[in-house]
């Protein structure tokens, strides 16, 4: 039986999604991909069992983390993420945001000398929940920013959201993609 155990452990890890770190943030991926981060931001321990050291939490907003090894995102090297709801960002060494927003063609949305906020909607898409046949939009919103609980830093990243309609709104046409969201 003792030897049926690591057995079983290499089994689970085959078997877990793998997650793309890069992708995510960038925006890469969809919110059924970034589903995969859920049991993370859950549970602590899962991120150290991938090697991530938490950080103390800086933010009540954000949950940080300095990964066990350094990855590229947006052309620049990062170990520092930070995951809040449905967004997973980078914290880059990087004072002023609006170079980098600039250089991914963002919108800016709010700009004054103590707070800047830019982004794009990517994906906007009407999808159907495949086990409720309930109609959603799929939303994905790539943004950078900064925040004053971390000085001299830029956050850029990713948010994913399933939302339903709006109630004035059409429901999806049977054309729309059927997809199982995130969770269900």
């Amino acid at each position: 039986m003792l030897l049926l155990c690591p057995l079983a452990n290499a089994q689970a890890a085959k078997s877990a999604p793998a997650i793309d770190l890069p992708a995510l943030i960038e925006c890469r991926q969809s919110v059924s991909d970034f589903a995969a981060l859920a049991p993370i931001a859950n549970d602590p321990l899962k991120a150290v069992a991938l090697g991530w050291q938490p950080l103390p939490q800086g933010n009540l907003f954000m949950n940080e983390y300095v990964l066990n090894t350094p990855i590229t995102v947006f052309g620049r090297r990062v170990e520092h993420i930070a995951m809040a709801g449905g967004t997973i960002i980078a914290v880059f060494d990087l004072a002023d945001p609006r170079s980098l927003a600039k250089a991914l063609e963002l919108e800016v949305g709010y700009d004054t000398p103590e707070k800047f906020m830019a982004g794009r909607e990517l994906v906007s898409r009407d999808v159907i929940d495949a086990k409720t046949g309930e109609a959603l939009i799929e939303s994905v919103i790539l943004g950078v920013s900064n925040v004053q609980t971390h000085p001299g830093k830029t956050l850029a990243g990713c948010t994913y959201s399933l939302d339903l309609p709006a109630e004035d709104e059409v429901p999806a046409t049977p054309a729309a993609s059927t997809r199982t969201p995130a969770g269900n």
